[in-house]
């Protein structure tokens, strides 16, 4: 069996609201066992003992999702083990409570080259970022997640249907 981590973009934002419970019964549809989703965000684990390769398994739940809930549905897919390195790599101060441990995860590798290029329009302090094992650390002041450089780079659209980022204490909870 694998364990998976899917990270849904968009949702219970802009209108696509997604119960729990809905989104677990979808996941359970596709044959997955021990399916359990962690806070009201997008968060699914799952278990599966086909040998589908990742990008079979996102295209499968994401076409399954746009039927299910009527949008176009984005994921990240990650492995278990994925994630607790990820976790566990972060290279910032979790326990600075001035600060939001943000992980921006990304389904296509450019996608990361790109968004790690733009450190240098970042102040370094106040707009900390990082290169992972497949994904970007991001460490900013909390209340300015919205306006600072980098916040700017990752809202554009063209990242919309590749990235998205979760907070580290999620991320721990989903590893729990």
């Amino acid at each position: 069996m694998t364990e998976w981590i899917a990270l849904l973009r968009g949702v219970n934002v802009g209108g696509i609201t997604i119960r729990s419970a809905e989104l677990r019964t979808v996941f359970e549809g596709l044959g997955f066992d021990h399916v359990r989703t962690v806070l009201a965000s997008g968060n699914v684990a799952f278990e599966t003992a086909d040998a589908a390769a990742s990008a079979a398994l996102k295209t499968q739940i994401e076409r399954a999702l746009g039927e299910r809930f009527g949008y176009e549905a984005w994921i990240v897919l990650v492995t278990r083990e994925q994630l607790r390195r990820v976790v566990e790599a972060f290279p910032f101060d979790a326990s600075d409570a001035s600060r939001q441990p943000y992980v921006v995860f990304a389904s296509e590798p450019a996608v990361l080259d790109e968004l790690e290029a733009s450190a240098g329009q970042t102040d370094s302090g106040a707009d900390p970022i990082a290169p992972g094992d497949g994904v970007v650390y991001w460490n900013p002041v909390k209340g300015t997640t919205l306006e600072t450089p980098f916040a700017k780079v990752l809202g554009k659209p063209r990242y919309k249907p590749t990235t998205t980022n979760r907070n580290l204490r999620t991320l721990v909870k989903l590893l729990a």
